[in-house]
């Protein structure tokens, strides 16, 4: 593996790379793959890492702790949240009421359609 340093004319950056050759058994010539490892910084020379894409890799944060979490909005979205199992509590019910209904319903034309069907045998 070797590192190649690349120089963007439009932008002024030096990108650099990782490269390996190797050998292409179809076109019997040797080839090389290149991946991108970050850009070069020009003043120390140091290569800064980046994610591919021309950006600079983050690395991951770490969560807020509860000292620094905004206490107002805490409090609304815990209000907002409580109205929300509320609602679902209150629809929960009337499902199962509507459920009961509907069950009742079908129980009664079932039988007058058994009554119905009886009345025709005769």
């Amino acid at each position: 593996m070797v590192l190649i340093n690349q120089h963007d004319k439009r932008t002024g950056i030096t990108y650099v790379y990782e490269s390996e050759s190797y050998w292409d058994k179809e076109k019997r010539q040797p080839r090389s793959k290149r991946k991108l490892i970050g850009k070069l910084d020009e003043q120390t020379g140091e290569i800064i890492p980046t994610d591919g894409r021309g950006k600079k890799r983050t690395e991951t944060k770490k969560p807020a702790s509860n000292d620094n979490l905004d206490t107002a909005l805490c409090e609304e979205l815990k209000l907002k949240l409580n109205e929300k199992e509320l609602l679902i509590h209150q629809l929960t019910v009337k499902n199962k009421t509507l459920e009961k209904e509907q069950a009742s319903i079908l129980k009664a034309i079932n039988d007058i359609l058994s009554k119905y069907d009886e009345g025709n045998r005769r």
